[in-house]
């Protein structure tokens, strides 16, 4: 069986204090990042004793992750796994890279966001060029506020031509958003119409339960992100038993990790195997 897991554990707090952002807003104690630490262990080793399955495994934080070591010794280690596809997260490019060359550049990948406010281009850009001197297939996005379009101009033309840039809609401000805006991030973005939308995803097919699954750092097991209800756990021995298709329960979904696993959208087609790390085809 191949399954992909969106793991999620206890890290709420980042270097980072975006306005706009609904996470990060507080910083947690050495005993409450050791829990998420411990959790994070469990998880990989546990991904470790089951080689008979394969997995790619995109870690979504509330928070920034690779600033901590053990996010990054637990990516460069779960890569060199021969039963993992892929091992990829969302980062704001901010940690260091010391840990990259131990890594399998044929299975890590970051899904990297530029913020204007708290980062400084100079130094973004050269994250990117030294994962790009690696190999890491990574893209890299901007939340699409109009204030950033300056900052996005700038990062498009000093990004390599073949790193994607992605523009992260803000479904709440579309309606104030003019013309102008809206042509220029998709010209920036050419899938930037896709994320504006809220799908239609009550009763529809979804891979998320069966192939698609959301783990927290106890174990449990979602169908995604956006359905609170548990399903199982991980660590019970017989969790295959929970990982069969089930329609959505929700009326609609309009974030890139839920939708993206709508069968009826074939979002496949055009992410093909860069589907975690959010790297269209065309840019493979």
């Amino acid at each position: 069986m191949h399954l992909t897991i969106l793991y999620r554990g206890s890290l709420v707090s980042c270097n980072y204090g975006c306005e706009y952002c609904p996470f990060a807003k507080r910083q947690q104690s050495a005993a409450e990042l050791a829990v998420d630490r411990q959790s994070l262990e469990r998880f990989a080793n546990w991904i470790a004793e089951h080689p008979q399955h394969e997995f790619s495994i995109l870690f979504t934080p509330w928070g920034e992750a690779l600033i901590h070591s053990w996010y990054q010794q637990t990516l460069a280690w779960l890569s060199r796994l021969p039963h993992v596809r892929k091992v990829a997260i969302q980062t704001n490019l901010s940690c260091s890279f010391s840990w990259i060359d131990q890594a399998n550049p044929d299975c890590l990948a970051l899904w990297a966001t530029f913020h204007p406010e708290w980062s400084k281009l100079d130094r973004f850009l050269a994250q990117c060029h030294d994962l790009h001197d690696h190999g890491i297939r990574f893209s890299v996005g901007v939340v699409g506020f109009p204030r950033f379009r300056a900052a996005i101009t700038e990062l498009r033309q000093q990004l390599p031509q073949t790193v994607y840039l992605w523009i992260n809609a803000v479904k709440a401000e579309l309606p104030q958003l003019t013309a102008d805006d809206r042509a220029f991030f998709q010209s920036i973005d050419p899938l930037y119409d896709l994320n504006t939308y809220h799908y239609p995803s009550l009763g529809k097919s979804c891979r998320a339960g069966k192939t698609v699954i959301s783990v927290d750092g106890e174990g449990i097991i979602r169908r995604c992100h956006f359905i609170k209800t548990a399903i199982g756990n991980i660590y019970d021995p017989a969790f295959e038993t929970a990982l069969f298709e089930r329609p959505c329960t929700n009326e609609t979904c309009h974030c890139h990790i839920g939708y993206v696993h709508l069968d009826y959208l074939e979002l496949d087609r055009v992410f093909g195997s860069g589907i975690l790390e959010r790297v269209p085809i065309a840019y493979q």
